[in-house]
């Protein structure tokens, strides 16, 4: 199962339907992972029903900088041709639809669940399971510090589309409102479609992700997790899941740091040994390889940044251009205004908006001081209701991202699973257990997916 959610949930967002076959539905079991754009078929159940993964193919390498609803026109029209050739070549019809999403694919995977309901598709098919596996659902987070700061003015600039719409500084379809605003608003299309799926899950890891931090992963407006080493929190561990948290206790007397060690001491030198620079996988060394790649930094880093840096900056010229002929596109550009039911305001819908804006304006501020309508209560598997402790002394969410946070957190059937993975450098992909051959500790992440397995719904 390891690879299978590696490839499936690696490729963004998974479609994975139910479906039968006249009146002798066969069920099927998955058992090796698809390659890309192919299904995979499961054996059969007790009821006949057969499961269909699909592993959308079309948001490869840069073509994920084109912006969230780009990529899900493109996974849209890939579950549709999909659906369309069970029924002509196979026979089938497509009852029950199950989505999921790692990383960015969460958010395109809501995007889709939208555009899907525009088309009319859930009125003959069920929407059973929605998940989602460290995604940025906030957006990214603007943490005061440096390199958050520098992110934030570089990643709108140099991300594309993508990098806007992350970073809540684009006009989505001219609406005057970013699009991570108008995908939770419960106006609109996608929140409407995500409130009716029967089980919505948001995995979130702890600790030790750089990409998709807690706080946006999770939806919550702090982090009792945060310095979790001395803040006195207790954590319990799911026993039959490994990584997977059963329930967490706050604390609000934090444990004494201990203090530095002395120069030279047999202490100091234990650290240095086992002391790791926060770089890729690769280039993690023990002593004294570490001292070696330390010495080294100031020589290897700036080369290592300016490819970086060029790679990215092609990436984004490249995603420029295709925008520019996807707007140029007579057909795709009414596909993107109907899947969004014609989001563009009229002078009427903006006198009603400006109504309703002052409520969920002032429902934001009343959430300002860093508690959330759901955050981590006491039990690590989350349903909304309770307040988690003020841990954060600055907020460092924006006014819409608390609106996000108690809008998505009112969702009817959201359920949060926590992830605990520590020490890692970095555990975005310990939690899909992305490379286990390359990366022995990506298989902390296995009791995630045996989670997220368990729990589908057929």
């Amino acid at each position: 199962m390891t690879r299978i959610y590696r490839e499936t949930l690696g490729s963004t967002t998974v479609d994975s339907s139910k479906a039968e076959q006249g009146r002798d539905a066969r069920d099927t079991s998955l058992t090796n992972a698809p390659a890309a754009g192919q299904e995979a078929h499961m054996k059969s159940g007790p009821d006949g029903e057969e499961l269909v993964v699909i592993v959308p193919e079309t948001n490869k390498d840069s073509a994920t900088y084109d912006g969230i609803d780009w990529c899900g026109e493109r996974v849209t029209k890939e579950i549709l041709a999909q659906v369309k050739r069970l029924k002509d070549e196979e026979g089938k019809i497509v009852t029950r639809f199950s989505i999921t999403g790692y990383s960015l694919g969460g958010l395109i995977a809501r995007y889709v669940a939208g555009c899907l309901a525009q088309k009319g598709f859930f009125q003959t098919v069920q929407p059973v399971n929605f998940s989602t596996v460290a995604t940025p659902h906030l957006g990214q987070i603007r943490y005061q510090t440096f390199f958050s700061k520098v992110f934030a003015f570089l990643g709108p600039r140099m991300l594309s589309r993508t990098g806007e719409q992350l970073y809540t500084s684009d006009d989505w379809a001219e609406s005057g409102r970013p699009l991570l605003d108008v995908m939770t608003d419960p106006g609109r299309i996608f929140y409407q479609t995500l409130s009716t799926f029967a089980q919505v899950r948001f995995y979130a890891n702890t600790v030790n992700d750089r990409t998709v931090p807690y706080m946006t992963a999770a939806v919550e407006t702090s982090d009792p997790f945060r310095d979790h080493t001395f803040n006195g929190i207790k954590i319990e561990m799911d026993e039959e899941y490994s990584s997977v948290i059963a329930s967490f206790t706050p604390s609000d007397v934090p444990k004494p740091k201990p203090p530095p060690p002395t120069l030279f001491s047999r202490m100091w030198f234990k650290n240095v040994k086992s002391f790791k620079i926060p770089l890729p996988p690769v280039l993690q060394f023990k002593f004294p390889g570490n001292i070696l790649v330390l010495i080294l930094i100031p020589i290897l880093l700036p080369a290592v940044l300016g490819l970086v840096v060029f790679r990215i900056s092609l990436d984004n010229r490249k995603s420029r251009s295709r925008l520019r002929l996807l707007e140029k596109d007579e057909s795709y550009r009414e596909r993107l205004v109907h899947a969004i039911g014609r989001v563009e305001r009229s002078i009427e819908d903006a006198a009603v908006d400006f109504m309703d804006d002052p409520g969920r304006e002032q429902t934001s501020l009343l959430q300002a001081d860093g508690s959330s309508p759901a955050t981590a209560s006491s039990s690590a598997s989350q349903e909304p209701g309770s307040e988690a402790p003020k841990l954060q002394s600055v907020d460092v969410l924006l006014p819409l991202q608390h609106i996000i946070v108690q809008t998505l957190n009112a969702l009817p059937n959201l359920k949060k699973h926590l992830v605990f993975v520590d020490p890692v450098t970095n555990s975005h992909a310990v939690i899909i257990a992305r490379d286990v051959k390359r990366f022995k500790h990506h298989e902390l992440g296995q009791g995630v997916l045996r989670h997220l397995a368990d729990n589908f719904i057929m």
